[in-house]
């Protein structure tokens, strides 16, 4: 029977992942909101674990021996918003770094047969020369999110290769699913649109509708999470349809989706600009040939049910 650990199972993709692999075993799940469990498994576990502190850690990993451990915590904040980057970078180094740091070690010590995944961003590249990235991509990382995620990606390598352990890293590119916060444009452009439905004056302010992204759905970028642990070899890849779609494609589908023109209802406004960054289109082939992974759900099917949803 497999025993799971997810930390940060309250994001989008660990809530996913955590009711998910309680189908297939026990799970332990750790985040801000404390600690919660499921399946079949009854385990002593601690009253309350600080990622920050190791010796927390430490017991956490000795209470659960683990066979996975998804590292999926992560300080969100929306593209279009602009925090102060001296303290945003002290919390991305907490969250990204020094807490990934207390879970090696404390696997290394109490669980060195766990495998475990690290989830990264496509936001490491920052802005790449290059038309699609892959595994072999230079990084080049333009804010604290991304530098920290670039050391997590570097803490992966070191405790692989200097302990043999099966640390994996999957490089995320956008997905979306109906969990997302309502802070993130996919949401505000999915309940835009259901808005405009019941309010012919409603107005949508967004920032460049020429900004292209690759577009996933969560479900399917948290299967690939799943085979990569479960792939023998660890290493490092990309996850990515490999499709580019602006947002103005993003707008269309979702207010065609209610039979609306978007253009009685969207703004290009510059004051709602994202963070300035290259144009981000993985090439995921390295995965698809060694897992066997494919995305099962489109782009326009993708926003179809994020607007499904908001009803």
């Amino acid at each position: 029977m497999t025993c799971t650990l997810v930390v940060g199972d309250r994001g989008q993709d660990g809530r996913i992942l955590f009711e998910q692999r309680a189908k297939a075993g026990s799970v332990v799940g750790i985040d801000v909101g404390g600690l919660r469990t499921a399946g079949p498994l009854r385990l002593d576990l601690p009253a309350a674990v600080d990622l920050q502190n190791d010796a927390h850690v430490a017991e956490l990993c000795a209470r659960v021996v683990p066979d996975e451990v998804y590292y999926l915590a992560a300080r969100h904040h929306s593209s279009e918003e602009h925090p102060d980057e001296a303290s945003e970078l002290r919390e991305c180094t907490k969250v990204h770094l020094l807490g990934f740091v207390n879970v090696l070690d404390g696997l290394r010590r109490h669980a060195p047969g766990c495998r475990v995944f690290y989830a990264s961003s496509s936001h490491t590249f920052g802005q790449p020369t290059r038309a699609t990235q892959d595994e072999s991509t230079p990084f080049s990382p333009r804010n604290p999110y991304a530098v920290t995620k670039v050391a997590g990606v570097h803490t992966c390598r070191l405790y692989r290769e200097r302990y043999g352990m099966h640390v994996s890293v999957g490089i995320l590119y956008n997905h979306e699913s109906p969990l997302r916060g309502p802070r993130f444009v996919s949401q505000r452009i999915a309940r835009g649109a259901r808005q405009a439905a019941s309010d012919p004056a409603f107005r949508l302010k967004l920032g460049s509708l020429s900004a292209v992204v690759d577009w996933g759905y969560a479900p399917d970028y948290v299967d690939a999470m799943v085979r990569i642990v479960a792939d023998p070899r660890p290493d490092d890849y990309v996850i990515a349809t490999g499709q580019p779609h602006t947002v103005r494609d993003f707008v269309e589908a979702a207010f065609g989706f209610m039979g609306l023109d978007w253009r009685a209802h969207v703004e290009e406004s510059p004051a709602v600009a994202a963070t300035p960054q290259g144009t981000l289109v993985g090439d995921s082939s390295k995965l698809r040939t060694r897992t066997g992974w494919a995305p099962t759900v489109s782009f326009e099917e993708m926003v179809r049910i994020l607007v499904a949803a908001t009803g």
